[in-house]
Parts: structure tokens; sequence; C-alpha cells
């Protein structure tokens, strides 16, 4: 219960929001990860780093309906959409990508340097290899998401992505000029101005998770496997130029990178990478525009520029947020466990918030489906610690 002299809540209504990069994984775990998404976005891009990974729009196609299939039956029909992509390998071909454009159900082509994260071991290679199908996509405008780090095991951890973007990504837009570019949750400085700076043909995604925190997460009271992801969390320099971008600029949108792994393979000596955000991401931007008093830019980063760039429509409905100020620490959704909310750097000086949505019913999301579903196997215990 919110204290006395505590602010009023705060009704925030937005248009339906999109996720433009969710990780679903496959069966078993489709039961688990389907709901939670659809509970919290009207379109979701998937991404292809399966094992074995969508490498033809048939497996594009098939993974499409093993993701229908576990649609909870309170969804309207309609209402969640998946839309599918590729994964480019150095032997995609030109006419694997007009295929993917013909189907109507796959929307991008997902560059993964080999070895850059996880699943990544089927990735390119050789750049010279992908040239044809980047042409092609070119031509028939098919975007190109590109996990931005680089590979090279003398590059610092944290210096991946900036030399990324200082060589690999000006390379291949000197080629392609016309190609259309996601650079996918952009976590430094450097590739934000990047973006800021490339072409018109050049957007990026920024994950809740990357505004909310810097690399000092990581490390606070010993070693916190839950905020460990790939690209992993900058400086707080770095956090602020995100959030800045976030607020302002059109070519920044939401892509989550929602990404859940087993609880043995998260805490273990040799944890995986990847944050489990969809059941709160949404809240979490809202969280982080509010430290900087910018919720009015919410619906423009959620629900708006993603679907502009993607040329998609906005999607239909709306999702409302009841936002309230408070002096202590209390929960924040998470599917298996309840946790003291994380403090936001910068949320300090402003005071907390709680969101849940209206009507008091913080663990239901659209036609009904359960936030807080119980699971048996996905660390989706906290995505943030």
């Amino acid at each position: 219960m919110a204290g006395a002299g505590d602010a009023a809540p705060v009704q925030l209504d937005i248009l339906q929001p999109d996720d433009f990069h969710h990780h679903l994984r496959d069966e078993p775990y489709l039961e688990h990860t389907v709901p939670h998404a659809a509970a919290a976005f009207s379109r979701l891009l998937v991404m292809p780093n399966l094992v074995p990974p969508v490498t033809t729009t048939a497996a594009a196609l098939a993974y499409r309906e093993r993701i229908l299939k576990r649609l909870p039956k309170e969804v309207p029909e309609g209402a969640f959409v998946p839309l599918m992509t590729l994964y480019l390998t150095d032997k995609t071909t030109p006419e694997e990508i007009a295929e993917a454009k013909a189907s109507g159900h796959v929307y991008a082509v997902k560059l993964y340097p080999a070895g850059a994260t996880t699943n990544s071991d089927f990735g390119v290679t050789d750049y010279e290899l992908i040239m044809p199908a980047l042409a092609k996509m070119e031509e028939l405008g098919i975007l190109l998401l590109v996990h931005g780090e680089s590979t090279d095991q003398s590059v610092d951890i944290f210096e991946r992505e900036q030399s990324f973007y200082q060589t690999t990504m000006p390379m291949i837009l000197e080629r392609r000029p016309n190609l259309r570019v996601v650079c996918e949750h952009v976590t430094s400085a450097a590739a934000a101005c990047f973006v800021e700076q490339a072409g018109p043909n050049v957007a990026a995604t920024i994950t809740a998770h990357h505004l909310c925190h810097n690399r000092n997460a990581l490390f606070k009271g010993g070693i916190q496997p839950h905020y460990y992801c790939l690209p992993i969390l900058k400086t707080e320099a770095d956090r602020q130029k995100l959030l800045q971008v976030a607020v302002d600029c059109p070519k920044f949108f939401l892509g989550t990178d929602s990404a859940p792994h087993t609880v043995e393979r998260k805490e273990s000596s040799c944890g995986c990478a990847g944050c489990f955000t969809a059941h709160m991401a949404v809240e979490l931007v809202a969280e982080a525009f509010q430290s900087v008093r910018r919720l009015d830019a919410v619906e423009d980063f959620v629900s708006r520029r993603g679907a502009a760039f993607y040329g998609l429509p906005p999607a239909q409905g709306t999702r409302s947020l009841v936002l309230e100020e408070f002096a202590s620490c209390l929960s924040v959704l998470s599917v298996r466990l309840q946790r003291p909310a994380p403090d936001l750097p910068g949320v300090e000086g402003a005071g907390k918030l709680r969101i849940r949505r209206p009507g008091g019913a913080p663990s239901e999301g659209r036609g009904g489906v359960p936030v807080e579903a119980e699971t048996q196997e996905l660390d989706a215990s906290e995505a943030l610690r």
C-alpha cells in the first residue's frame, strides 16, 4: 500500500505493444513461453536460433505453427501474431531469400557472427559468402537483423559491440548501402551513436533490462547470473545514452531479447546468457522512462516506432498501466518467485513505481491470460533480480 503523502496513481493508456526481438525457444518450452508473450504483446518478432537453427522458409513456417498451437484459448483470434525470421548462414542462397519474402510470414533474416551468443555456432564465418543473399534482401526489402559483436577473442567483452560497429557494420553498409538493417539490442553509446548517424535505412532495438541496469548489477553482492546476457550490460554512461535515444529518437524501438533458460543452465558454474523479461518488459520500460519524467514517450517506443520501420500498421487495441509512486520497495511481477523490485539507477530521487493493470489485477494479461503461470522447467523466476 502506498504511504501517506504519495502521489495519486497515474493510468497510462497505450496502443498494444509489439516486441521486435524475442526468444520463445521450442518444444517442450512453448507451453510456458507463448502465453507470457501473448499476454504482453500484439506482435512478436521470433528469433531463429533454435537447435537446429531455422535456416529455411519451410522450417520457419513449421515453427510458426508450433507457436500458434500453444496460444491459450482465451487469446482472441488475430490478437497475437508471430513474425518469423530466418537464421543467416554462409550457405543461405538468394533463392531462399526470395522464398522467404513470398511466404508472407518471414519478415527478416538474422545475422549471428559464429560463436557470438547462444546457439550461434551455425552463424556467419565469412562475410563475403553472404553478400549474394544480402543483395537479394536489399532488392526485396527484407530486413537484416544484426547481433553486433566482434567474435575476436582478443577484444574485451565490454568492447565487442563497439568493435563491431567500428569495423564490420560499416563494411556491410558500404557494400549494401540500401539494405534495411536493424542493429539488435544495442547496449553501448558507441552503437547508439552509429545508428543515430546512419541513414534512414538503419534502426535499432533496445531491451528493457539495458535501459534499467548497468554492469554493476552483475556483481552486486556476488555474481548475479540472472543479469548475464549478451551483449553484456555496459557502463552507466552507456545506459544513460540508451535511455536518451529510447526516449527521443524515432530510430530506436523495443526489442526485449527475452531469453529464457532452464534454472540448471542459468544457475551453474558456466551459466547461459539471457534475461527472461517477457512478463514485465513494458513495465520496466515505463519505470526507466519515468526516471527521466518521460512517460509520454512510452507508447512511441513500445507500440509505434517498430511497426513503422517494419512497414506495419500500429497494433489494434490498447493496454493500460497504473503507476503508483511509493516509498518502500515492493514486488514486481515474476513467474515463479516474488522478489523485491530491483533498484533502478536514476529512479531513487524520483520515487519508485509499482506498475499494475487497472482493476487491481497485476496477474492477468489480455484475454485473462495469467501472467504468473506456474512453470516447472524455465528459468522464468526472475529476469532481473
